[in-house]
């Protein structure tokens, strides 16, 4: 037997699911097809200030409250204390060397703090995925989504007029037409065999392993090294990045004192250690810990929560993302590293993209379908936006020897967000979903990440000299200049000491580079603030409360 709906979504991690319930809230009939069970372990945790703008926008205007209540911590505790999350403050981060503690040279030190939240109640959150993963599948059959887990896909036909899958549940044979199919299942998926569609992988600069888990018992940078000079918020409640030889290390600790932990490793880091390991993920995790006193001794009493798994490589990338009648959410269609946090972000802004595609969606063969433009603009957007975050990671990776070099790449990640961010609190209208992601389609912001990563080869893989110590100052002068017309933030200032509060006086002093006057920017200020009104959403009957 043959079932029809007009959308199927393949895959029910947060944005499938979230993407089927906005469906379903604009009348669809939508199908939501889930290989596994709820809950379910996932990584991808750590949310931006990006991120929660687009849950916010997601909730006000499909009339989603539970969207608007999970975009900030405080808001998170107040209502749904029972799905787990972290407080993250901002951006950490330490450089270690092999063999050596992590030494504390007060103001001088090897560290870099970014706020991304004045104070704790309107900070990001860390998301435990099995927790906020089942919360949408939940949400979404609340919605009227047909969800069905246990579900074996098989084949996809996609034809001009519908898409036929096949597929097995609990040993019984399901066949299912749709109009539309969108697949958010991840990388190497299952749309992407079906469509054979080509490998993009090879113009991708980044590559990097992963070995990681949950652990209990971390102990906090705090407590291993006292003494540090105070910074913006408290070092540990972030996204804390340890960088070191081989790469880099994320450390995010949730709420309830267990920590997500990972190490991304450069193919010369691998080839280093892998060896030694023959493949062992726990071997090749102890041998990393051995080699840096300071993080040995913060995990010298932790236990994995479950087995430390390895990845030799994370990175993909497809080249295409959507057609006639199918679409790939992010995940799906690229990913890059996890270094600047930037999966969630992407992933719920295309959200927005498609469910502001389905809003204004034809009759087309018996059913709504969006329009080819669009569809078209959507492919375009995602190709530009994951090469863009793959050359301002890239840039990292390439900096990452020398920390004075990465903390001044890491400006140009912070500069694009940052403007970004004051830019949709001060203008939150529909038109932000297609705004490009990372600086794309900015003429000042889109250029850099190429230029920078060029120089930065200039200075760091020149034959048998590494670069000076006044070359690389001239690198970080030249990456002040290249984002003053979009710092609105006081990046890039020596007088900082790489500590970057939340700095409203600096925002307001460049209401300029906003297209603002100043009388404007104090205005909004208790919107950009978090004290402004809440909106009104009114779950009863959703309104499309933000023009398009």
């Amino acid at each position: 037997m043959t079932q029809s709906c007009e959308i199927a979504i393949v895959g029910s991690g947060f944005a499938g699911s979230l993407l089927a319930r906005v469906l379903a809230v604009l009348g669809y009939d939508v199908v939501l097809l889930e290989r596994g069970t709820h809950p379910r372990f996932a990584i991808g945790e750590s949310s931006t200030p990006l991120a929660n703008l687009s849950l916010e926008r997601i909730g006000i205007r499909y009339g989603l409250s539970d969207c608007y209540q999970l975009a900030t911590h405080g808001r998170w505790l107040a209502h749904f204390p029972e799905l787990r999350r972290g407080l993250k403050r901002g951006f950490t981060y330490y450089r270690h060397h092999p063999g050596q503690a992590f030494e504390n040279r007060g103001f001088h030190s090897e560290r870099l703090l970014v706020a991304a939240s004045p104070r704790d109640a309107l900070s990001d959150t860390h998301w435990l995925r099995a927790d906020v993963d089942h919360h949408f599948v939940r949400q979404a059959v609340a919605a009227g989504v047909d969800y069905r887990d246990r579900v074996e896909l098989t084949s996809a036909d996609v034809a001009s007029d519908s898409v036929v899958l096949s597929a097995s549940r609990d040993g019984e044979a399901v066949e299912l037409r749709a109009n539309f199919l969108i697949d958010a299942s991840g990388p190497n998926g299952f749309l992407a065999r079906q469509l054979s569609i080509p490998s993009g992988l090879e113009a991708t600069e980044t590559r990097s392993a992963l070995v990681f888990s949950h652990f209990d018992g971390v102990r906090l940078m705090h407590d291993v090294v006292p003494g540090m000079p105070e910074g913006p918020y408290p070092d540990d409640w972030a996204a804390v990045h340890h960088v070191i030889d081989e790469g880099w290390m994320y450390s995010l600790r949730f709420d309830d004192g267990v920590t997500s932990a990972g190490f991304l490793l450069t193919p010369r880091g691998t080839a280093a250690l892998n060896p030694q390991q023959g493949g062992n993920a726990a071997a090749l995790w102890d041998a990393l810990l051995q080699r840096y006193p300071t993080l040995a001794r913060a995990f010298a009493k932790a236990t994995p929560l479950m087995p430390i798994a390895f990845r030799p490589i994370i990175q993909h990338r497809l080249t295409r993302a959507a057609g006639e009648r199918w679409a790939l959410m992010p995940h799906a269609y690229a990913f890059v590293d996890p270094l600047f946090s930037t999966g969630i972000a992407w992933s719920l802004r295309a959200v927005e993209r498609l469910a502001l595609a389905f809003e204004s969606a034809a009759p087309a063969g018996g059913g709504r379908v969006p329009d080819p433009g669009m569809l078209r603009r959507y492919d375009s957007a995602l190709a530009a936006e994951a090469d863009q975050i793959d050359l301002v990671v890239a840039g990292a990776y390439e900096a990452m020897a020398h920390f004075d070099l990465f903390a001044a790449q890491a400006m140009l990640y912070f500069a694009a967000v940052s403007f970004a961010e004051a830019s949709q609190r001060l203008a939150p209208d529909g038109s932000v979903a297609w705004k490009g992601f990372l600086g794309v389609g900015d003429q000042v912001l889109e250029p850099l990440p190429r230029e920078s990563l060029r120089r930065l080869r200039d200075i760091t893989q020149r034959q048998g000299k590494p670069g000076s110590a006044v070359e690389r100052e001239g690198f970080a002068e030249w990456i002040a200049r290249a984002i003053a017309p979009r710092n609105i933030a006081g990046l890039a200032e020596p007088m900082r000491r790489n500590l970057y509060p939340v700095d409203f006086d600096v925002l307001v002093d460049q209401h300029q580079l906003l297209g603002m006057s100043r009388a404007q920017i104090l205005e909004a200020l208790p919107r950009l603030r978090g004290t402004g009104p809440a909106p009104r959403i009114d779950e009863r009957a959703p309104e499309l409360q933000i023009g398009a």
